[in-house]
């Protein structure tokens, strides 16, 4: 298990990134806009269930790295870091264009799960992410590499089930008004884009290995 100040660490970076609005988030807010909050959480609940897939996945291959070549291991860690810091310099240096409002088409509570679990299924970026994240705060000294990855994993969906239920809470009074107001977004994506530039330099700078706190 990680250690208690790299855990809570690690809860505060996928918070900070979490706030960023991503395809998942404008599919909870059309949903929540245009159909109400029961069907709103059901996309959030699909999009988070998508870990069942994606979680016992990252964490096999990656232990299975770690057991093959702990030095292939410190590779991909420090490849992951230079992941994160081109994240954060392209949420930093970006202009906000406004994202496209994602058409309302009627949906059921059981549809909409599916729909949020395939949107998040089908984008590769975040299975990406995830193996460039989630290694910078496993340490292979502190047991296995496969139950620290799944708890971590776990942690960071659970993460962004709080965010999307909390959007889709609010979706129909919020939404509208955050969409209306492109620079309280694009403060939240240089947040979140200073915390991966943060954690990639961290690492790559040799000052502590960032998933040792």
């Amino acid at each position: 298990m990680p250690e208690l100040a790299t855990y809570l660490a690690f809860v505060a970076a996928v918070l900070a990134m979490q706030a960023v609005p991503g395809p998942d988030t404008l599919l909870v807010v059309s949903r929540g806009v245009g159909q109400g909050r029961t069907v709103a959480i059901a996309t959030a609940l699909g999009a988070v269930g998508a870990g069942v897939v994606q979680l016992p996945l990252l964490a096999a291959g990656v232990a299975a790295l770690v057991r093959s070549s702990p030095l292939a291991f410190e590779a991909l860690r420090y490849l992951g870091a230079g992941y994160l810091i081109y994240l954060g310099l392209r949420l930093i240096l970006r202009r906000r264009r406004g994202d496209a409002a994602l058409s309302p088409v009627r949906a059921t509570p059981r549809s909409a799960f599916l729909e949020g679990m395939i949107s998040n299924l089908t984008n590769p970026n975040v299975l990406v992410f995830m193996l460039a994240f989630l290694p910078q705060f496993v340490d292979p000294a502190r047991g296995s590499v496969a139950v620290q990855l799944l708890v971590l994993g776990a942690t960071q969906k659970l993460c962004g089930l709080v965010v999307l239920a909390a959007t889709a809470f609010a979706a129909g009074t919020v939404g509208d008004w955050i969409a209306r107001r492109p620079g309280l977004i694009l403060w939240q994506e240089r947040l979140a884009g200073a915390v991966m530039i943060g954690l990639g330099v961290r690492l790559l700078a040799g000052d502590a290995r960032a998933g040792r706190g």
